[in-house]
């Protein structure tokens, strides 16, 4: 748990304000452009052209890694040039302007519903959802909702509404954490085992109580590129509502697997087809093929989705409905997300879906081959490929990650939550921008920064007699 958190503040950095900071950027190409140096913390005093001020951050990033190297993220680095061109055009409209922008929402509305009927929302039901700034704001949006529909029926039954709780594993992203921390839940984590990294129903069932708001179950983890038992928890909840009438929700978190099941793996129940699933986030800035940063969040039934949850505001214009913990936004995703459906439709979905699993294990089957290294998956299921070393004192993986950086590949290597943190993972996510090619190619650079840390054999010659020199 530990090690997951200091990757977060990595990610998440709370950045101290430079006040008394001299630190200049200096002028470049021999003062074409301009002549004086610019406070990199301060703003400057005066401006510059806007051409020499494009040059000047552009080449400052040049200094990030290459997107199309960057096996660390699940993220959408690649769109055509037809979307990017789209995100032009309605770079400058608020997703939040319903009044101003009409179309635009229900551009909106048509993505949602799309994405509900994917996830085989519930006949007879009125499923709802909204779009969101990634997973981490609609994983939040469901919580509350649960957890706030938790204290409602505690409310009307006479009973104490304190001391909520939810049952999650140690699979799960750091946003589950941040939502227990920031909205007073206790997190109730069930610990990673050697050679179990996911959870189901065995693990799930002592922690569940009347307090008990949601069970969190995953569907692609980030730390392996696995799956929870879904099935075998849907059917615990189900059995603890039969037999002692706690209604206790599942939410999928389907943020790395939503947009690869459905089009992979069709006849698998993990949404809405099982009973006991009330909601499901998903990415879509991640297999929806789709720029980041934009998730959806979507509920069973509306039931599932206090009212008082949802804001009426009216100063924009019209009375529109608004329920998200953000409030103004790009409107550039949710096109872009009905551009994707629109252009690639369920069949060409299914064939990027089958070209990035068969390239997953393509990798897989080539690092296998490699000594010193075990497969914890093989990219059969999600496009992820996750390996650690057989003998770690002999094969360092963060080694091999640093060296794969030299090349400009970014692989991470890191340490499993509690109680599996004795266990180093190599992980790789393989998108539509990594092609069998650059399979081939990063297969080939792993073999050699392994092979680098074998030890060298020195050869030593025989013990020869010193010969007396001739007189």
């Amino acid at each position: 748990m530990g090690t997951r958190s200091r990757s977060s503040n990595r990610r998440n950095r709370v950045y101290e304000v430079r006040l008394d900071s001299d630190q200049l950027l200096a002028p470049t190409y021999a003062g074409r452009s301009f002549s004086h140096d610019l406070p990199k913390y301060r703003l400057p005093a005066e401006g510059i052209d806007a051409d020499a001020a494009y040059q000047l951050v552009h080449d400052e990033l040049n200094l990030d890694g290459n997107p199309s190297l960057n096996l660390a993220s699940f993220v959408t680095t690649w769109m055509e040039p037809q979307a990017d061109r789209l995100a032009r055009e309605t770079l400058a409209k608020n997703l939040i302007d319903q009044d101003e922008y009409p179309q635009t929402e229900v551009v909106h509305q048509r993505v949602v519903s799309m994405i509900g009927s994917l996830f085989h929302a519930a006949a007879g039901a009125t499923p709802v959802g909204t779009a969101t700034i990634g997973s981490s704001e609609a994983i939040m949006l469901a919580m509350l909702a649960h957890k706030r529909s938790w204290q409602r029926r505690r409310e009307a039954a006479g009973l104490p509404t304190d001391r909520p709780n939810l049952v999650m594993g140690a699979d799960v992203h750091t946003c589950w954490e941040k939502f227990a921390n920031y909205f007073e839940v206790e997190a109730r984590i069930v610990p990673m085992e050697e050679g179990r990294y996911t959870i189901g129903a065995e693990q799930v069932e002592p922690l569940l109580d009347e307090r008990t708001i949601a069970v969190a179950g995953v569907l692609g983890t980030t730390f392996t590129g696995q799956m929870d038992d879904l099935g075998s928890i849907n059917e615990l909840l189900a059995r603890v509502d039969s037999e002692r009438g706690l209604r206790i929700p599942l939410h999928v978190d389907a943020a790395s697997g939503g947009f690869i099941v459905p089009f992979s793996k069709p006849d698998l129940c993990w949404d809405f087809r099982l009973s006991q699933v009330r909601s499901i986030n998903v990415s879509n800035h991640k297999f929806g093929m789709v720029y980041p940063g934009m998730g959806t969040v979507v509920f069973r039934d509306s039931s599932d989705l206090p009212k008082e949850l949802v804001f009426q505001i009216n100063y924009l214009g019209g009375d529109m409905p608004n329920y998200s913990l953000n409030f103004s936004r790009p409107s550039s995703s949710v096109v872009l997300q009905y551009f994707a459906f629109l252009r690639l439709g369920h069949h060409g979905y299914t064939q990027i879906v089958v070209n990035v699993l068969a390239n997953a294990q393509a990798l897989a089957a080539k690092l296998q081959a490699i000594d010193r290294l075990q497969l914890l998956n093989d990219g059969s299921t999600f496009p992820i490929v996750a390996l650690r070393a057989t003998d770690p004192e002999a094969t360092d993986l963060t080694k091999v990650s640093h060296q794969l950086r030299e090349r400009g590949w970014i692989v991470p290597a890191y340490t499993l939550p509690a109680n599996a943190q004795q266990t180093t993972v190599l992980r790789m996510v393989v998108r539509e921008s990594l092609s069998r090619d650059m399979v081939d190619m990063l297969a080939h650079d792993i073999h050699v920064a392994v092979q680098a840390q074998r030890k060298p054999t020195t050869t030593i010659s025989p013990h020869r007699p010193r010969q007396r020199p001739h007189c």
